[in-house]
């Protein structure tokens, strides 16, 4: 149990026995009235995003969440395995749980999986992932104010909108969260 004073961006709250994450909070103390915190909550199973407000110092139902550093082995055609690296245990997870992280996972790549009771809840790839270009189509310069983009396919199957300068074979950095180049890698 913790107070609405203890929230903070990440925790997972038990309400009403499901799971929610606090996305973003504000607490709120008008010129009338009590204090009031301002929360956007996501549901760890289903990825619905709500608005809810507590009153300030209610008590909340905080859920054990455990954050396990793993690798990610393969897709057996079914789940996704991996791998705890402290007990070498391998972990099929489904594609609903692993979500959009599928895109930009490669084998032998490390993640964050959050378990709630031994349930795999949701995978976290960390903020920017570098992946090679397998194909791109040349740039064509034409008569244009800003820098052009165009499509290119990853070598983990995503697609993702890439400046016209950069060709097939090139490394370059994506933001895992929305699929965004970041730049070229420095590797």
């Amino acid at each position: 149990m913790a107070t609405t004073n203890d929230l903070k961006n990440g925790l997972v709250l038990n309400l009403d026995g499901q799971l929610w994450s606090v996305v973003n909070f504000q607490h709120v103390k008008p010129g009338k009235g009590g204090a009031f915190v301002r929360t956007t909550l996501k549901n760890v199973m289903t990825g619905k995003v709500v608005d809810k407000t507590f009153n300030a110092g209610v008590k909340v139902d905080t859920a054990t969440v455990d954050r396990r550093t793993m690798t990610y082995l393969y897709n057996d055609g079914a789940d996704y395995v991996f791998m705890d690296g402290a007990t070498f245990e391998q972990v099929p997870i489904a594609p609903e749980t692993v979500g959009d992280a599928a895109r930009f996972m490669l084998e032998n790549s490390e993640v964050q999986v959050s378990f709630h009771e031994n349930n795999p809840l949701f995978v976290e790839l960390p903020t920017s992932v570098e992946l090679v270009i397998q194909h791109t189509d040349p740039g064509v310069q034409g008569d244009r104010s800003t820098g052009g983009s165009k499509p290119a396919i990853l070598e983990t199957g995503a697609e993702v909108q890439v400046p016209l300068f950069l060709e097939t074979g090139e490394k370059i950095k994506i933001d895992s969260r929305d699929g965004r180049y970041l730049g070229r890698s420095s590797n």
